[in-house]
Parts: structure tokens; sequence; C-alpha cells
């Protein structure tokens, strides 16, 4: 490989990196020949998959493996333990070259209830449903220890491992054990604890294994609260640590299930151009296949024909022979022996939303790198947003805001910045000093700053914003209106930024009277507009500051007759300060000015002990 080469490939790869998002997930590197090499797992996958590109990596085989690299794909989950159990279940798949060998090809344990006639509740490494129902697996192993003692308190399952049947207990053909003494065990063996009951006990150990804790939870505290009221704290105290226990229980993860085999999940995230498909396959219970394909689309497709053309192109190129596929909708397509399931809840739907956050994620992913070769195709979007958002006659290239600065009327000041294309424009910010309002009068000062603006700019024949937003709710707006509308009859949109009553933005308004526009606070525009308040607030509290300075530090020294500009400066570069001005005695001014002027300036601040 040439030093071209590899800039080049390294470029490429930074690139994907820049765009990964900060969600758990397992990332996939690939050598030359687009096999997988290294699969990993990251709380935060932008953080994890970056640190291997830090230039001050010094670890020898991390520099090797880097080296090998031409590709990075990744999947998104919802938790960091779904991440681990993702990566361990793609190790096992795919072999990578430079992943640790899993130690005696272990997985994570699950529980198992068998199916015997007294069923047995205990931990596994070895599936094989013939012999039961398996829950998990769990990664974080103490989750999985406090359910089976949890479910040991509650219950007493028998630990025993004779063939137990209802027949041989009638014919009391067992004996108790060292179990049943200590209270681990109800002794269904010898009908100490009837076969009803005992199928009742494991019927709700299944629900807590299925994460279906509401009711039991519900029951236990209804019981811990009874026996408080009967003064039985010490059984409350058990009862509550058995509630805290359900409580705390975090049921089996939604990348791995073992009653899920052998199925293909397929979500579509569209888009005006594109159609972006994405694949799960689910085998023997776990995630092996993750995969996310482009459509562009030639005509008005819909989404069926779209996903229906997606199911067999990836079908074929992955050669999936799967007898179930998850879908979101019907795709209204028939293909031989293969069952379409909608699912509403449960692992599949889960399965379903996991496929659909991908597809979104990639999405995301190719939009934020088409915009990062083309910045302006970003801003573009972002006005055609807010021109669809508040139904805008044509897209807002200039937008302009404006804002008041003053301390209880003195100093008054205003301010009004643009933006054009969705961008500070600085040059053409402008500032104004209040002249017909006395006091703190905002809606007067906006008033009088408003007219000054928009009726030069038609004196000037200049060109009008093609949006005002006005820093505040509905009073800012209707003073802007006033005068846009009725005074110089201008047709300019007016929409508003109100504040809630932690004065935070979190409303955008429009219209007359005004209504609050559908605007996610945490959306790509809503954080262009607050730059767009933040910028002004900036700007108008800078310039009052500016005044404020230079009004403070110089009036009393302007009061002064026969004192120049030349004079007050260097008074202010040896003394820094009015007040020290005022302390100073005459000699001192005398070095600073000479005889005359001296004596003037120290005549004006003692005139009172004269």
């Amino acid at each position: 490989m040439t030093k071209e080469e590899n800039t080049k490939r390294l470029e490429y790869l930074k690139g994907i990196v820049a765009r990964l998002p900060e969600q758990p997930g397992s990332y996939q590197f690939y050598d030359e020949n687009h096999t997988i090499i290294y699969v990993g797992k990251a709380k935060s996958l932008k953080a994890r998959v970056s640190s291997y590109f830090h230039t001050e990596v010094d670890r020898f085989k991390t520099k090797v493996l880097v080296s090998k690299i031409w590709d990075i794909s990744y999947t998104v989950v919802n938790t960091e333990e779904d991440a681990l159990l993702l990566e361990n279940s793609l190790i096992k798949k795919y072999n990578p070259r430079y992943n640790v060998l899993l130690k005696d090809g272990k997985t994570y344990p699950s529980i198992c209830v068998t199916n015997e006639p007294f069923p047995r509740i205990f931990k596994t490494r070895t599936i094989n449903k013939k012999w039961g129902t398996y829950y998990g697996p769990y990664s974080h192993i103490g989750s999985m220890y406090a359910i089976l003692e949890l479910i040991g308190k509650m219950y007493h399952p028998r630990t025993c491992r004779m063939p137990m049947t209802r027949e041989n207990v009638e014919a009391k053909k067992y004996q108790v054990c060292l179990e049943y003494h200590i209270k681990n065990c109800g002794g269904p063996c010898v009908s100490k604890q009837t076969y009803d009951d005992y199928q009742k006990s494991i019927a709700q150990a299944r629900e807590i294994l299925k994460g279906n804790t509401r009711q039991i939870e519900r029951e236990l505290k209804e019981e811990m609260s009874r026996l408080a009221e009967e003064l039985r704290f010490e059984e409350a105290e058990e009862v509550k640590k058995k509630y805290l226990l359900i409580s705390s229980f975090v049921p089996k993860s939604e990348v791995v299930s073992h009653t899920i085999n052998d199925v293909d999940v397929f979500t579509i995230t569209n888009d005006e151009k594109i159609a972006f498909i994405n694949y799960l396959h689910v085998s023997n219970g776990s995630i092996n296949q993750s995969f996310t394909f482009e459509f562009k689309k030639r005509l008005n497709e819909s989404k069926q024909e779209l996903l229906q053309l997606g199911i067999v192109e990836m079908r074929e190129r992955f050669g999936s022979e799967s007898k179930e596929i998850v879908v979101p909708f019907d795709p209204e397509m028939q293909l031989e022996g293969v069952t379409f399931t909608i699912p509403q809840r449960g692992d599949k739907k889960t399965l379903l939303d996991l496929s659909e956050m991908n597809g979104h994620q990639y999405k995301f992913d190719r939009m934020k790198q088409a915009e990062k070769l083309n910045p302006e195709q970003k801003q573009v979007r972002l006005m055609k947003e807010l021109q669809e958002k508040l139904g805008l006659p044509k897209m807002p290239y200039q937008i302009e805001c404006f804002d008041n600065s003053n301390i209880s009327g003195t100093d008054a000041v205003a301010a009004c910045v643009v933006f054009k294309s969705m961008k500070p424009s600085k040059k053409d910010y402008k500032k104004y000093n209040i002249k017909t309002v006395v006091g703190p009068d905002d809606y007067a000062s906006m008033k009088e700053v408003v007219h000054r603006r928009y009726s030069r700019l038609l004196d000037e024949e200049q060109p009008l914003p093609d949006l005002i937003v006005a820093d505040g709710g509905k009073g800012q707006m209707e003073v802007i209106r006033e005068v846009i509308q009725d005074e110089l009859r201008l047709e300019i949109p007016i929409a508003g930024l109100a504040k809630n009553d932690r004065h935070r933005t979190n409303e955008l308004l429009y219209g007359f009277p005004p209504r609050s526009v559908q605007l996610k606070t945490d959306s790509e525009l809503f954080h262009v507009l607050t730059q767009l308040q933040d910028e002004v607030h900036r700007f108008a509290i800078t310039f009052h500051r500016e005044k404020r300075s230079k009004h403070a530090l110089h009036s009393e020294l302007d009061e002064i007759k026969g004192i120049g500009p030349k004079t007050k400066d260097a008074l202010l570069t040896a003394l820094k300060s009015v007040k020290r001005i005022k302390e100073a005695d005459v000699q001192t001014l005398v070095n600073i000015l000479g005889p005359s002027k001296a004596q003037i300036v120290y005549e004006y601040f003692h005139k009172d002990l004269a």
C-alpha cells in the first residue's frame, strides 16, 4: 500500500467515525476483502471507535489492527448490556481474526424451567429445548442470581434431580431431604405441598422470568402494608426484601431471546428520493446479521412496493430461507411457505423497533455525510423545514431578530442581528441608541427600533427580510406587527420565541393570533433559532455594556470646563480611574498635567472645601 493509498484509507475511515452516533452498540471492522476481522462493543460508538485512530495510541497490536481496517459498520442498540450480547453473538458467527476466542466456546448462562411434572428451575449454559423453557441469557450474572434467589425465597421450587411423578408421590416412594427441613423446599415429594399449589408457584415464577412483574409487585406491596398494619414488622421486612429484588430485576435482553429462531426482520425508512431498508436476521435466538440498503426511487413507488423489493433483494443476497418475516406493515406480497408477522408487543416488536432505529440512524449518517461534502445542503434543508413549519411563501433566506437592553431605562439601546442562509451575517448587524423613549419601556423601544430599521430600508430601497423573529412572546410580536403591517404596510412574516416559567425558550409562535408551532426543542432547526436568539442577546448586551462603561468612566471628567480629550486621556492613563483622580493631591496632578490644568482639575473635585 502506497503512502497516498494509506492516507486516503484513513481519511475514509475517519469520515465514518465522525458520523458515528453516541449510542451503545456493536461495531465491526473489515479488511480489504470486506471480511470481518474484529467485532467490538461500546457504550458510545463514536467515543470507542475514534479511540483506535488517536495519534497517541502506542499499543503495537492496536496499530496492526488499524492498519488492516478498510471499512467499518455498526449496529445500534438501547443498552450497554445489549451491546455485550450482540458482540458475543457476532463473534461466534464470524470468528474474527483479531478477537479473543471465547473460552471453551461458552456463552452467557440462561435460566431453565424444566418440562417435568414437578418442574425444576436452575441456571445452565446448555440450550436444549426438549428439556424445558429457557429465559435469558444474562450478561450480568448478578441479575440472574438475584432472580433465582427471589424465586427460591418466594416459591421454594425443588432442587433435587429425582424423576418425580404424581403417581410415585401418591405411592409414597420418596422421602424429604435436608432442603425441606431448612425450609428451602415445600416438600412436594411427600405431598407437604400439593401438586396444584406447586404448579401455581411455577406459573408465577415463569411470569417473573418473562418480566411480567407488575401484578406480583402490587401483591407484595399490599402484603407488606397489611403486615405493617398488623405490627408484624419482621415479616413485612422479609416481604420488602422480595419486593425490592423484584423491582430491580431487569428482564431478558431484547438482543437475544431463545423464544425466537430463524426469523428475518425488515423495516423501511422513507425519504423524498431514497428509501432505507434495514434487515436483521435472528438465528438460534440471536442476531447474526444487520444491514441497511438504499433504494433510489425512480417513480412514485409506495412503501409496500419498496419493502417488497427489499425483502426479495436481501433474502437472495444473504441466502435466507427463514419461514417467518417480521415487518411493520403488510407488504402485500406472498412468498411460498413464508409467514409475515406484524407484532404489536413482545420480543418480536422489540426487534422490529431495533431494526427501525438502525434504519433511521443509517439515514441520519448518510445525510450528515452529504452535508459535510456540501455544507449548503444543510442550510437549504433547514430553510425548507422552517418554510414548511410556518407555511411561508418562500424560503426564509434572510432572518432578522431584535432585542433591547437597559437598566431602569438608563443607557437604553437595541440591537438587530441578521442571519442569511441560517448563518450569522455580522456585517449586517445594527446597533441603536433609543431616542424617543423615556424610562424602561421595552415595547415602546422595540416599536421605535423596528420603525427606524425598516423605514430606512424602504428609503434606501434595500432588500427586506424574509422573516422577522421576535425575541419574546405574543406582546413583542404584536408590537412588531403594528409597525410592519399597520404603519409601514409591509407583508413580512413575523414569528416569536417564547420562554417558559424557568426563562428557557421552549416554544416557536407564528401567526395572528399567535399559535404554537410543533417543533421539538432538541431538533436542529430549534437549535438554529435559539442561536439567533442568543446572538441578539449577546450583541445587545455587549453594546449596552460598552455604552454604560463609557458613560460611567467619562461622565465627571466631561463636565470639567477647560479640559479636553488629550488631558482626560493623560489623567486616565496615569491614575487609571476617576476615583483616584479625585483623591490625587495638587502635586500629583501638576506632575501629570502641568500647573494650570492641574489647578482646574483639583478645584473642580474640591470646590466644596474651598
